[in-house]
């Protein structure tokens, strides 16, 4: 058996090198592909108490893309403004100028696109004396076009007191120009009429009245933003029944709304304190358009069941490729230990415990890490190319320790040779840890509905369903080591171990491959040459410290030479694994189109089903079925013909909107294959190992689309 205890310290090692650096210092402007931003001010008399002041970020955005107002609708997130000010000075909040309507298929948001300046109000008190003003604002920002990219930027600005301030004096006008003003002299009240509210609004300005009016929700959570107002004049009363939300999460005792009219570029703002009682949310969208909704767990998934998937999953991920080296490494100790019985059910025993709590720890690291916000799944760990460049080099060791590059006795310490005779159990038990590193990407059939219930379950009995994965996982070798019947099958050790031994260096060395592809899908082409170059280095070194035909003189001189080496490649290869090639997501087949959930809406608004393949490039079962069932020409002439639009959403990296969709689908990893079909049904999903057969099965329910004239 091998002795992983250095290699996995040599994992962990890499991992903390590839740590994201630390951030440059901060200035005035950030700068994406999307939007140019800057930290803006206009003090036009300076910087002093009871002057006219403020702060504002400038956004700029690139042609198609948007950034959000403070409801941003159906979808998008608000921009947010986090200050570091001095004592004596403070910020207010964002005066939103009025926004426009981005209606996405079926949904509809609010929100801005080309210039836009959020201006804040900026006090100082009568004491502030300080020769300068040291402001540090932290923007968060989500910009859309077909996908949406959270974005955020530190700015910092020194401005001095007795200066006068008015570069953007434009833009701060134009902001307050369009900025929503009360609506003086008029009333507005609303009541509840079955699904909908009644807003009637009496006062409005003479120029405003007769005139055809929006109107806007500033209240969240409450009202259908995509559907159109119904609204009247009668006399000067202004009347419009607006829908209720149908999945509605506020009933809020007054709205606030923005009155909108053509030409004009700053709206009216209105209170209306609400009538009535807000009907229940399982009647308020009754009869009404609903957007398709998610496919989540059946409610009655108990804990039993989930534990019974779970468990089958584990015995099925043995039959994922992902595992097959693992297999490699444990036929390996079976062959060592075939003839001792008590030594090899030893062994099975303590591999099964590192399966287990390796299972359970790294359950405990995700559901810490969403509990905290982090929007991750099942196999994130190697959503990092760190870690993805760790397990290269661990799977590198170890594959030339089996050809017989190098030996650990010529490396470790006398110390530690001892207390591997000592303890081969542990050797055993950290085979079962890099088991599960190795098999946490994939998901074998029954293990995506187990797991997608497990993340909603309360934390004891979540890390019981990854217990019994890990159980299940674990049992053929459990059971093997316990069976006298298998001893006795296998050959008595002899010379073939040592050719068997070099043997399962290749399934080793084929992993190795399957990694530098995936570090190169999340990296280019410069992450995956780097990956190889410090694997050269790697393998020079494990050559100068292992090999038992060099004398101490020459160890030490190579030695010390492979060590400048691999520092070298090291401090080289970093940087090229931090920086995500310029095109990497928009590496799709001819067929297919990269996944978005505005893309997606608006396929299925124009009547159109979607099937999308929910993937990574470090999922193995993933590849596979990509090769031989969606990339089948037969496969894909039948998608055609049925008028289904393709979609490829890519979890290769980390990608907080494919895991929110992963969730509404009831699931926590990848592969998932799922058809959405217009009308409002909930979304089909597909097992884990795809067949044609499946997917012809699936496509024959859909109706063909008909032959042009």
């Amino acid at each position: 058996m091998l002795l992983l205890r250095p290699l996995l310290t040599l994992a962990a090692f890499v991992l903390a090198l590839a740590a994201p650096p630390v951030s440059a210092a901060p200035g005035a402007v950030v700068t994406t592909p999307q939007v140019r931003a800057e930290l803006v001010v206009h003090a036009p008399e300076g910087l002093g108490a009871g002057r006219p002041m403020a702060l504002g970020l400038l956004l700029r955005h690139q042609p198609g893309w948007h950034s959000y107002w403070k409801n941003p609708g159906d979808s998008g997130l608000p921009t947010t403004f986090a200050w570091t000010l001095p004592e004596g000075a403070a910020a207010g909040d964002i005066r939103w100028p009025t926004p426009q309507r981005l209606p996405v298929g079926p949904l509809m948001n609010f929100g801005y696109d080309g210039t836009l300046l959020l201006p804040v109000p900026l006090s100082l008190a009568d004491g502030f004396k300080a020769e300068r003003l040291d402001v540090t604002l932290h923007a968060e920002w989500l910009v859309c076009k077909e996908v949406c990219i959270p974005e955020s930027g530190d700015f910092v600005l020194s401005l001095p007191r007795e200066q006068a301030i008015a570069a953007h004096a434009a833009e701060f006008a134009a902001a307050e120009a369009a900025r929503p003003v009360p609506a003086a002299g008029a009333t507005a009240s609303a009541r509840i009429d079955g699904q909908a509210v009644v807003v009637e609004v009496q006062g409005l300005p003479a120029d405003w009245q007769g005139a055809a009016l929006d109107v806007l929700p500033a209240t969240a959570g409450a009202l259908r933003n995509a559907a159109v107002p119904q609204a009247s004049w009668s006399g000067s009363t202004w009347t419009a029944r607006l829908e209720i939300d149908a999945q509605r999460t506020e009933a809020p005792p007054a709205l606030e709304l923005v009155l909108v009219r053509d030409g004009v570029p700053a709206g009216l703002e209105l209170t209306a304190a609400v009538a009535g009682a807000w009907p229940p949310v399982a009647e308020a969208g009754a009869g009404a358009e609903a957007v398709a909704p998610p496919a989540a767990p059946p409610a009655d998934t108990s804990l039993a069941l989930a534990l019974a998937l779970a468990f089958g999953g584990g015995l099925l991920l043995n039959l994922m490729p992902c595992v097959f080296p693992v297999l490699s490494l444990k036929v390996l100790g079976f062959a060592a230990h075939a003839h001792d019985r008590a030594k090899l059910l030893a062994g099975g025993l303590a591999y099964t415990l590192g399966v287990v709590v390796s299972f359970v720890a790294l359950a405990g690291l995700l559901l810490a890490l969403r509990a905290g916000g982090e929007q991750l799944g099942w196999g994130f760990q190697l959503q990092q190319p760190g870690v993805v460049a760790a397990l290269a080099l661990l799977f590198t060791l170890i594959g030339l320790n089996l050809a017989g590059v190098f030996e650990f006795g010529s490396v470790l310490p006398s110390s530690w040779a001892a207390a591997r005779a000592r303890h081969p159990l542990v050797d055993s038990l950290l085979t079962g840890v890099l088991a599960v590193a190795v098999a946490s990407p994939c998901t074998a059939p029954f293990m995506g509905a187990s797991l997608g219930v497990a993340v909603t379950l309360p934390p004891a009995q979540a890390l019981t369903v990854f217990a019994a994965l890990g159980l299940g996982m674990a049992a053929p070798y459990l059971l093997a080591s316990a069976w006298p019947r298998l001893a006795g099958a296998l050959p008595r050790p002899g010379v073939w171990m040592a050719h068997f031994k070099v043997v399962m260096a290749f399934p080793m060395f084929a992993t190795v491959v399957w990694l530098v592809w995936v570090l190169g899908q999340q990296t280019g082409i410069d992450g995956a040459a780097a990956l190889l170059a410090l694997l050269v280095a790697l393998a020079f070194a494990a050559w100068a410290f292992g090999s038992r035909s060099l004398g101490v003189r020459a160890r030490t001189g190579f030695g010390l030479l492979a060590l400048a080496l691999f520092g070298a490649t090291l401090a080289w290869a970093l940087p090229a694994w931090r920086e995500a090639p310029p095109a990497a997501t928009a590496a799709v087949e001819a067929d297919w189109q990269p996944w978005s959930a505005e893309r997606a809406a608006q396929a299925l608004a124009e009547g159109k089903p979607v099937f999308v393949d929910f993937t990574a490039a470090w999922c193995v079962t993933c590849q596979v079925n990509k090769r031989t069932t969606l990339a089948r020409d037969e496969v894909l002439a039948e998608f055609r013909a049925r008028g289904v639009v393709l979609l490829r959403a890519d979890w290769t990296r980390r990608d907080a909107a494919i895991t929110a969709e992963l969730a509404r689908l009831g699931r926590s990893g990848v592969p998932v294959y799922a058809l959405y079909t217009p009308g409002g049904a909930a979304p089909r999903v597909l097992s884990e190992i795809l067949s044609p057969a499946e997917v012809r099965e699936m496509l024959a329910e859909l109706p063909a689309v008909g032959a042009p004239a």
